[in-house]
């Protein structure tokens, strides 16, 4: 197995329900040195194309919808070639942005294979109806977009959002994989499932 995780930044806007707020978000691309996967396709499309360098692009998994992790996702496909899969729960935010549709739908249970490597699709609403993480068990590892954080859960005070529907996704589909397994998040530092595991009744109860 020779699949490595490589990682960059990329710097924006975020807008929903009237407000807009400058964010910074992390891109994984998950292959070897021929192929890879890319997660997310945040603002800058030039970032994501040299962190992919000539590697062909098996696809592009959007974690969720909103427009912070989408924006860039339409010239990514278009200069790579590569399908670009969303959770059809978030299509009203994607058309929100895009005039084109997304290329495939993502499913909960469904995997990706990259360079030896599997990913599966778990489908983890709350901060999004739609919202999905990705776990790769060989690497140890879950890219949960914007469902868990290191501090806790996604957002879920704007439209489309619920806190009892992420902090379910979190209990029944994060916090049940083992504890070493490292959390690649959407936005921020990553952490691991055993750092947040213990503070799951501390969440429930600031409620957010």
């Amino acid at each position: 197995m020779n699949a490595r995780i490589d990682h960059t930044v990329t710097s924006g806007t975020f807008s929903l329900d009237g407000g807009t707020w400058e964010v910074d978000n992390n891109v994984w691309v998950v292959g070897d040195d021929t192929e890879c996967v890319v997660i997310d396709a945040p603002h800058d499309a030039e970032a994501i194309l040299a962190l992919v360098g000539d590697r062909t692009v098996r696809a592009l998994i959007l974690t969720h919808g909103h427009d912070d992790h989408i924006d860039a996702a339409v010239e990514v496909a278009g200069r790579t070639g590569a399908t670009t899969y969303l959770h059809p729960e978030d299509r009203m935010l994607w058309d929100r942005v895009h005039q084109e549709a997304p290329g495939a739908e993502l499913a909960h249970g469904q995997t990706f294979e990259v360079a030896g490597t599997t990913l599966q699709v778990l489908h983890t609403p709350g901060h999004s109806p739609g919202a999905c993480s990705l776990y790769a068990p060989e690497l140890g590892v879950l890219f949960s977009g914007d469902t868990l954080f290191q501090g806790g859960p996604g957002a879920t005070g704007r439209s489309f959002s619920d806190f009892p529907t992420i902090v379910a996704s979190i209990t029944d589909k994060i916090l049940t994989l083992p504890e070493d397994t490292v959390v690649h998040t959407g936005h921020g530092d990553s952490t691991t499932v055993g750092a947040e595991k213990p503070h799951r009744q501390e969440w429930i109860d600031r409620g957010h």
